[in-house]
Order: structure tokens, then sequence, then C-alpha cells
């Protein structure tokens, strides 16, 4: 692939991210849990690392997350994005590279890691408080990843990109 079909690639997932971001924010879903979200960009960060590979999907995962924190948060919702974004994305890359797990399972796994890291930056911040959460968390990251791997498991078998 050409440098400027990848970049152009790239900046279309990129943006595929946000627009996936800000959606979740316009589902009228009543979160019973501070931090809850669906996470639809991961379905973007999947596709990314399995059809394009590990540089692609850090990359697309660090501009999203930088990008939505400067569009849509604070300071401290790039925190939370950045510590939940990178322990799933280490997740991805190590259930990805044992090439056992399926899409799904990798997507579930990487949900329940993200909720984990927003709750250690969670419980930095407000002195362990919130591990009261960390079951919910868990289900509710479970239920996610799930649908969220569902999607990306057609996406990734749907669509093809020349390397």
């Amino acid at each position: 692939m050409s440098c400027a079909k990848k970049i152009s690639l790239y900046g279309v997932l990129c943006a595929l991210c946000l627009i996936f971001g800000y959606i979740e924010t316009l589902i009228p879903v009543v979160y019973f849990i501070p931090g809850m979200k669906i996470g639809l960009a991961n379905i973007i960060v999947l596709f990314a690392l399995y059809r394009l590979g590990v540089g692609a999907a850090v990359m697309i995962n660090a501009v999203r997350i930088a990008l939505s924190a400067v569009l849509f948060g604070s300071v401290i919702s790039l925190a939370f994005a950045l510590c939940g974004g990178t322990l799933a994305l280490l997740c991805m890359l190590g259930l990805k590279k044992a090439d056992v797990f399926s899409v799904t399972a990798v997507s579930v796994c990487a949900a329940v890691a993200h909720n984990l890291g927003q709750i250690a930056v969670a419980a930095v911040m407000l002195s362990g408080y919130v591990y009261g959460f960390l079951p919910f968390l868990m289900i509710s990251g479970a239920v996610c990843g799930l649908l969220t791997g569902v999607a990306g498991a057609v996406m990734i078998r749907r669509i093809r990109v020349e390397k």
C-alpha cells in the first residue's frame, strides 16, 4: 500500500473512531455505573489490529484517545482513557499473538482490561472508594466487549485491506 493510501486509510479509521465515540454519547442508555460505556470505537481498533497490524492499531488507538480528550473531554478524561485504552490494547496484542482466541474473546478481555485500567485511575484519584463498582464494571465490560467483538469480527471478515 502506498504511503498516501496508508495515511488516508488511517485518517478515515481515526475519524470513524471519533464518530463512533460521539454516537455513543447519543445512545439513550441509562448508565447505572460511572464510567460505563459501550466502546464502539474499539470495533475500529480491533479491525486495525487484525487487518493492518500492531503499528496501525497502536497509532489509531493513541490518536483516538488524544483527539477524543481534546474534542469531547478533559485532562481527567484523558487520564482515564489513556490508562484504560492502553491496558485494553496491550490485552488485545497479547491475546492476538497467542493465536488461540477468537476476535470476540479478545474484545471481551480487552473491555474488561479497559475497565480495570479506569478503576485503577479512579482509585488513585478517589483513594480506593471505587472498588465497589468493580464487579459491575467487569460484567458490563464483558457484555459490551461481546457486542463490539461480534461487530468487529463481522467487519474483519467482510472488509479486506491491501497491506
